[in-house]
Parts: structure tokens; C-alpha cells; sequence
């Protein structure tokens, strides 16, 4: 596949530091090592590493001793990462003692300390644990990008009828995160999405606000969201391609854009796609994977301020080692 050989390629040129706190977990460990193998990244695993080797012997892997691994029990610097939870918290009302038990019982709240204190580049987690698990310290520690107040969860889609999109490349978004966006949120979506396709798709976007309606073609409320979103993505972002609010017909096929929105900068040749709320981006993406035969990978987490990802935990490793290449190129 053309776009993850570019990617990899750019991960290698440029390596990363990636944290994997699920460092026990067998699909986790076995990515870990074939990406090193690979030189995509420079991977740091959590843990007893008497453990790891332990589990690692036992499956038969024997690059694992390239991969920094980090003992909060025995490095004395776990307790700096316990003074910067307690400092980030202590106005929520965490006190050093329960900063000091996260930092010792959660590799999840330790992962995102190391990505907060410079001292990893990227996080990649999720295989056994749910988005919200993953998301919360990250959240709590790393925060959101200024001006951004919302996480959405984008997909990169990539579909074998390749006159769609930007040669079959999509972002779709939100697909994963945030299920009734706001106007404002789904603006702030919208221009995450553009990036993201800038840096890991490599072209530059064409945005389309997804509704059932084109140009006012129906009147609603979920429309004049949209309608409103649109409007306020163009303010963010004025020199972006971006337009709205399109059926995805309108959207993606020139002579039905043409057709619907004759006076529009995207006429049918959208290669972002920003759907009105949850329910439609997760079933649009599911559709589009599933019919088309296509590839889907994310989801991708939009608006951190330093990149975490996601990963489904019926994920499989070369899930896991995409998920690495896309975290380093974010990062």
C-alpha cells in the first residue's frame, strides 16, 4: 500500500520515541518487536523487565532487548513524573499520594506523563483497554491543542475505486470520539481533519461538511448545524478548501457536485469528509470499509497536543504497527 510505504519511510528517516504501556500484552509486544526490527521507532515499553523478556522468550522474540523499558518501581524517576501529576492535579483535588499510586499502579497515566515531560514522542495504546481508559489521562496530562476544545477520532480510508477522493484516500471523521458535536466542535473537527490529511495522507484537503441536505436543500436543525459549523470552519481556517453542507453524492462525485453546488470550491472532489455527529461517521465508515472492500485505519485521535492513539482491542499486529508508523508521523 503506497501511502503506509511513504509513511514508514518518514518514520524510519526520522525516528520517534513511541511508548506502548501495554507492554505484557502479547499483539502489543510482538508489533513492538517487528517495528523495531523495521527502525519505524524507538519503542518504550513499561514495566518489570524481567517480565517482559519473560513473555517476550516465551513468544519467541528476540529484538526486545532494543526497546528502552521503563520500571516505575525502580527508577528513581518515576517519582518526578509523580510530582508532575500532582502539579497538573492538585488544583482538581488530587493529593501527591493518589498522584503517586496512579503513577505506580497505571501504565496508562504513565505513558502520558513520559509524552507530557518530552521524554517520549507518542503513545499508541488501547489493545486491552477501552478508548475511554486510553483518552482520560491522556485528557487529564497531555491536553488539547490551543483553540481546540473537542477530541475526535478521524480514519484513514482508503478505497479501491481510486477516481474518489484524492486517488481512493479519504479522512473521515468523527468516527470514534464525540457522538453529538456542537457547531463549534464540528467546525474545530473539520480543521484537525484538514491537517491530518496533510500530514499523513500527504495531500492537501478538500473538506466537505456531510448532511442529508446540499446547499439548503432541506431545513432542520440538524442542517443549520451543519450550515453553522461550516460557516465557522471558514473562519478558523480561511484559506482552506472547505465548503458545506453537502450530501455525500454532492460530495464526492464531480458531475453530482456540479450538478447540486454549481457555485462551490468542491464540486464532487472532496477527499475529507466530516460527518454531522457519531451515529452517521461511524456507520459511513463501516459502510464504505466493508462494501468497498477498502482499508480502514484509525481511529486516529485529532486535537491532542501531542499525539495518543487508539487502538481497537480486537486489534491484530499489523494493526498495532500502523498505528506506530501514523503516531510517529503525527509526532
Amino acid at each position: 500500500m503506497e501511502i503506509f510505504e511513504q509513511l514508514a519511510e518518514r518514520a524510519k528517516a526520522n525516528k520517534k520515541r513511541i511508548v506502548l504501556p501495554e507492554s505484557l500484552e502479547a499483539r502489543t509486544l510482538e508489533a513492538a518487536c517487528k517495528a523495531m526490527e523495521m527502525g519505524l521507532a524507538d519503542v518504550i515499553l513499561l514495566g518489570k523487565k524481567e517480565e517482559i523478556f519473560a513473555k517476550a522468550a516465551e513468544m519467541g522474540l528476540k529484538c526486545i532487548d532494543k526497546a528502552t523499558i521503563f520500571d516505575v518501581e525502580s527508577d528513581p524517576k518515576a517519582e518526578e513524573y509523580v510530582q508532575l501529576l500532582y502539579g497538573l492535579r492538585k488544583n482538581k483535588g488530587m493529593t501527591e499520594d493518589e498522584a503517586r499510586k496512579l503513577v505506580h499502579d497505571s501504565p496508562l497515566y504513565l505513558a502520558s506523563l513520559m509524552v507530557k515531560n518530552g521524554d517520549a514522542d507518542g503513545e499508541v495504546a488501547g489493545a486491552m483497554n477501552a478508548t475511554s481508559n486510553v483518552l482520560r489521562p491522556a485528557l487529564q496530562i497531555i491536553k488539547m491543542k490551543k483553540g481546540i476544545s473537542v477530541v475526535s477520532g478521524a480514519f484513514l480510508m482508503i478505497i479501491p475505486k481510486a477516481e474518489y477522493g484524492h486517488n481512493g484516500t479519504f479522512i473521515f471523521a468523527d468516527c470514534a470520539v464525540t457522538p453529538d458535536p456542537t457547531a463549534e466542535q464540528l467546525a474545530e473537527i473539520a480543521v484537525v481533519s484538514a491537517s491530518t490529511a496533510r500530514v499523513l495522507g500527504g495531500f492537501e484537503p478538500k473538506v466537505a461538511m456531510l448532511s442529508f441536505s446540499t446547499k439548503g436543500s432541506a431545513k432542520h436543525d440538524c442542517v443549520e448545524k451543519v450550515q453553522t459549523a461550516t460557516r465557522l470552519a471558514k473562519e478558523m481556517a480561511p484559506d482552506l478548501c472547505l465548503d458545506g453542507e453537502f450530501q455525500a453524492d454532492a460530495a464526492i462525485v464531480p458531475s453530482v457536485g456540479m450538478s447540486k453546488a454549481p457555485g462551490s470550491n468542491i464540486q464532487g472532489d472532496a477527499n475529507v469528509l466530516v460527518f454531522p455527529n457519531l451515529d452517521a461517521g461511524n456507520i459511513g465508515y463501516k459502510l464504505a470499509q466493508r462494501l468497498s472492500g477498502g482499508v480502514a485505519v484509525g481511529p486516529i485521535l485529532q486535537g491532542m497536543a501531542a499525539p495518543v492513539n487508539d487502538l481497537s482491542r480486537g486489534c491484530n499486529v499489523d494493526d498495532i504497527i500502523k498505528m506506530i508508523i501514523i503516531t510517529s508521523n503525527q509526532a
